[in-house]
This record gives C-alpha cells, structure tokens and sequence, in this order.
C-alpha cells in the first residue's frame, strides 16, 4: 500500500502541473497522461503481484521452516531413541558373549573330565581284557591238565587191575618157588613182572605244573 502512494503522488503532480500550464496541448496530453497512469498501474498491480508471491512465499519458507524444525526435533528424539537402544543392545549383547564364553569354558572344561575319565576307564578295560585273557588261557591249560589227568587216572586204574590180578592168581606153588634158592627163572619172572607194573606206574605218573591261578 505505501508503494501504490508512492506511485500515485508523482502522477498526481504531473497531471496538476500540464493543467496548470493550460490546455494548449488538448487531447494528446490527456492521452499520455491516461497511457502514463495504465502504465503505472499496471507496474503497481506487479508489484502487488510480486508483493504477494513474496509474502506467500515468506510465509510457505516460514512453514517449511517450522516443519523442518519440527522434524529435526522429532529425529533428534528418535536418534536418542536409537542411541540409547544401540547401547542397550550393545550391553546386552556383550552379557550374551561373556555367558557365551563361559559355557564353552565350563563345556571344554567338563568334555576334558570326561575324555581323563574315558582314558581311565579304556586303560582300566584294556587291562581286566589282558586279565581275562591270561586266565582263560591258564582255564584252558587247567582243562587239558584236567584232561591228561584223567587219561593217566585211567592208565593206572588198569595197570592197577593187572597188578591186582596177578596177585590174586598167583598161588602158594609160586611163592614157594621164588623162595626156593635154586627157583632163579622164577625168580627172575616176578621181577620183570615187578619191574614192568613199576615202569608203568611211573609212565602214568601225572606231574602237575608249578604255576597256579591267580585271583
């Protein structure tokens, strides 16, 4: 408004002045006059124009402004936010690691117990197997022992029934002989009798070995 009377005064001068100095000019003043004042106005409409895009302007900027503050307000907030739940996170995380580590500490720790027990007992196996063994074989030994035994056993029981049935066929007629000072042949046929039982008993003698069964 200050600029439209601005405008206004000058022309208002101009058109008092070119009537003060008469109307010798007539109609084609008038005509510049009216063609001065369209012109003026016009400028004075773009200058409203312009005028009011400006303040329209100002006025969308001020709004963006305020919006922009508003929103650099509320990222500020929600940066905070994040922040602090990135620490959070951070903490947590760290917490979740250190309880990480520590069973797997605790883990490798117990597995190595078990893999010292699992030695111990492998070792303890290894050797009650090696026990085992000798002593089924000392069993076997046993049972054959048991077995040559048993052969001899019989061996003797029947050197045992000749020799009892020589005795009990010999009769008064051939003791008589083998005391006679000149019997020799009879003589010498008890012996060799004698000699052989001897010889068989002590073939069918069974020696037991030394070594016996540990428990």
């Amino acid at each position: 408004m200050k600029r439209r009377a601005i405008y206004q005064c000058p022309a208002a001068l101009l058109v008092l002045g070119l009537l003060l100095s008469g109307g010798a000019h007539g109609e084609g003043l008038e005509e510049r006059l009216r063609a001065q004042l369209r012109s003026t106005t016009a400028q004075l409409q773009t200058l409203q124009s312009e005028q009011a895009q400006a303040s329209a302007a100002r006025q969308a900027a001020e709004t963006q402004a305020k919006e922009a503050q508003a929103q650099i307000k509320q990222l500020t907030a929600q940066l905070s936010k994040a922040q602090a739940l990135n620490e959070q996170l951070a903490g947590h995380q760290q917490n979740l690691q250190s309880q990480a580590q520590a069973q797997v500490a605790a883990s490798n720790e117990q597995m190595g117990k078990f893999k010292k027990a699992y030695d111990e007992l492998l070792v303890l196996a290894r050797g009650k197997e090696a026990e085992r063994a000798r002593l089924e074989a000392q069993l076997t030994e046993r049972d054959t022992q048991v077995q040559q035994c048993s052969v001899k056993n019989q061996q003797m029981y029947e050197v045992a029934k000749t020799l009892l049935h020589a005795y009990e066929t010999i009769d008064v007629t051939d003791i008589v002989k083998i005391r006679q000072p000149f019997a020799a042949k009879a003589r010498v046929r008890f012996e060799e009798l004698a000699q052989g039982f001897g010889d068989d008993l002590y073939k069918n003698r069974f020696d037991a070995p030394q070594a016996s069964i540990t428990h």
